[in-house]
């Protein structure tokens, strides 16, 4: 496995950006916004849809490395291989599209961790052709080779997720953040009509947006990877309002927060507002 020391070097190093820079352009452009980006990025199931799938490939090749080993039945490791196969296409059709909507430090890493499951992926297709042809020896070997890589790459996917938080959810946890009941904002008069704006709660900045009287409030660190929603675009999608992150695209419904479009797949926490009789706007984090 690479060392942390390593992985921190590709994550610094610019000498594949240009590379990066015209695939994840590419990718954006090739699957632009829409039901298929928002599926495979996995916003029906409101987590990435890629670490799941990888897995279970990773899993199955696992599976074969031990029926190789005991030298079980070998339609049986056929089948786990050919089956993870069908499970890696779909991953890599996912990963590549979270890829592209990710930062430059994390696309670098991501680069060489599509590199490697890439590799991987070759390898298994040469060892299933191999084993239906009755070269089993041959077979095997290339699935231990494939595996190798495959370890690599969940190495370095353990590395955007954990060290580089890529696919975690950025916005901001308000629940445990904000006693119970209604807290002072700011005056209402101070807010502009119909742009937002960011305004202060204690450790959380929010989105606000005054429409006439109607004042909407959302945590403002959007929960892809914390881009500035009162920086973003105001939509109406479906006769919807909603807001897009300026950084990556994701929108947001302003009604409570529920994701509409990708890459992010967790809401926005949203607030309850009221205003006092001498016009101070109060805000409370919505009911589930």
């Amino acid at each position: 496995m690479p060392g942390v020391e390593f992985t921190e070097r590709i994550e610094r190093s610019p000498r594949a950006d240009r590379p990066i820079r015209i695939l994840a352009k590419a990718v954006r452009r090739r699957i632009g916004p829409g039901l298929l980006r928002d599926l495979l990025h996995g916003v029906p199931l409101g987590k990435p849809l890629h670490p799941p799938l990888a897995n279970l490939s990773l899993g199955l090749w696992a599976a074969t490395a031990v029926l190789d080993v005991t030298r079980s039945d070998p339609r049986a490791s056929q089948l786990l291989v050919a089956s993870g196969l069908a499970t890696a296409t779909p991953a890599v059709a996912a990963g590549i599209v979270d890829w592209s909507a990710l930062h430059r430090e994390q696309q670098r890493v991501g680069f060489v961790h599509a590199i490697a499951n890439l590799t991987s992926l070759g390898l298994y297709a040469g060892s299933l052709a191999f084993r239906l042809t009755g070269r089993d020896r041959t077979g095997r070997l290339l699935s231990f080779v494939g595996l190798g890589a495959a370890s690599v790459g969940g190495y370095l996917g353990g590395y955007l997720a954990y060290r580089q938080a890529a696919g975690s959810n950025h916005a901001e946890p308000v629940t445990h953040l904000v006693p119970l009941g209604w807290h002072d904002l700011c005056e209402i008069g101070d807010l502009p009509n119909g742009r937002p704006v960011t305004r202060r709660l204690g450790y959380i900045d929010l989105f606000v947006l005054r429409v006439g009287g109607t004042v909407t409030v959302l945590a403002d660190q959007c929960a892809h990877l914390a881009g500035p929603l009162h920086q973003g675009r105001l939509i109406s999608e479906e006769g919807v309002a909603c807001v897009v992150c300026p950084w990556h695209g994701s929108t947001f419904r302003l009604s409570d927060g529920a994701v509409v479009h990708g890459p992010a797949t967790a809401p926005q926490p949203s607030f309850e507002t009221r205003v006092r009789r001498d016009g101070v706007l109060q805000v409370r984090p919505a009911q589930a």
